[in-house]
């Protein structure tokens, strides 16, 4: 399946690996609060690639992120995953997705991945970290170290302490805690450096721990920016929400402030929801951003 295919000028190769799309969300399920009339204003709301003229309805996508350095290959993000028992969501519940098969087309086994990081705990971002192995949920990637944010990890850990009946507290048990178990995982800070390049930043408020990745490779730069956006329409409009925004108020800052680093007209943008999957850079005018997507290169 299509997805992106970018090599930055210092020779790094970004590459998605999709593991499912959805193209009939309702706007009131993904996004807080927006008037439809509003919405239909944006140019997001009249692309194609990003909705569903004929319904009216996102299209979105999961999928995760490889970055091919010289230095070693990080994965970021592993979506929903098979098996996982997630009864509240039928989208995600004891599936079956050919995930493994579109790593093997990037010319990937699960053992070549150095690096995972997640960019937060949702259920949809730890999925792959384990597959179903004997009954037993093992680690996916054999010789990766895990990455997670310490901001993250610890508030998780708390609330699966506090309440094992929370949503995410089953996911925790069969994603988070067996790469724990099978000391595999770091716990790192949320500005973690993985190599020269690579490097986690803090994005707090859609979960909060929540980070995003910025490379850096020759003359070009990139940031994997996870859920601080779920749509494109949130570029030209960062004051809405999703409905999954653990902390509005933060989340708002700093999708801004991201919109505010990134808005050079060169800096891919690279999100864990945006149909396609695709890349886009970001310009500002007069306040007020704008997006265009990247032809691969």
């Amino acid at each position: 399946m299509a997805g992106i295919n970018l090599t930055l000028s210092g020779g790094t190769r970004i590459q998605t690996v999709q593991e499912w799309q959805w193209s009939d969300v309702e706007l009131d399920f993904l996004l807080h609060a927006v008037p439809r009339d509003e919405f239909g204003a944006t140019a997001a709301a009249a692309d194609a690639q990003f909705m569903n003229l004929a319904t009216g309805q996102l299209r979105m996508s999961s999928h995760s992120t490889v970055l091919r350095t010289p230095q070693g290959v990080v994965l970021v993000d592993t979506c929903v995953g098979n098996d996982k028992h997630r009864p509240l969501l039928q989208r995600w519940h004891q599936q079956s997705f050919p995930y493994m098969q579109r790593l093997a087309q990037l010319q990937l086994t699960p053992a070549d991945i150095d690096y995972v990081c997640c960019t937060h705990f949702h259920a949809d971002h730890v999925g792959w970290n384990t597959r179903l192995v004997s009954g037993e949920w093992v680690p996916t990637f054999p010789n990766a170290r895990y990455l997670f944010a310490e901001p993250e990890f610890r508030h998780w850990e708390r609330v699966r302490q506090e309440d094992p009946t929370h949503i995410f507290s089953q996911s925790w048990d069969d994603s988070v805690s067996p790469v724990v178990a099978a000391r595999r995982a770091d716990i790192v800070a949320a500005d973690h450096e993985i190599f020269g390049g690579v490097q986690l930043r803090p994005a707090f408020g859609h979960s909060p721990g929540n980070v995003v990745i910025e490379v850096t490779s020759g003359d070009d730069r990139a940031v994997v920016s996870g859920d601080v956006m779920h749509h494109p329409v949130q570029i030209e409009r960062p004051d809405w929400n999703s409905q999954f925004d653990q902390d509005r108020t933060q989340a708002q800052a700093t999708r801004q402030a991201l919109l505010e680093r990134i808005a050079d007209g060169r800096t891919f943008l690279i999100a864990a929801h945006f149909a396609g999957p695709t890349a886009l850079t970001v310009s500002e005018r007069n306040g007020h951003f704008s997006y265009q997507k990247v032809v691969e290169i």
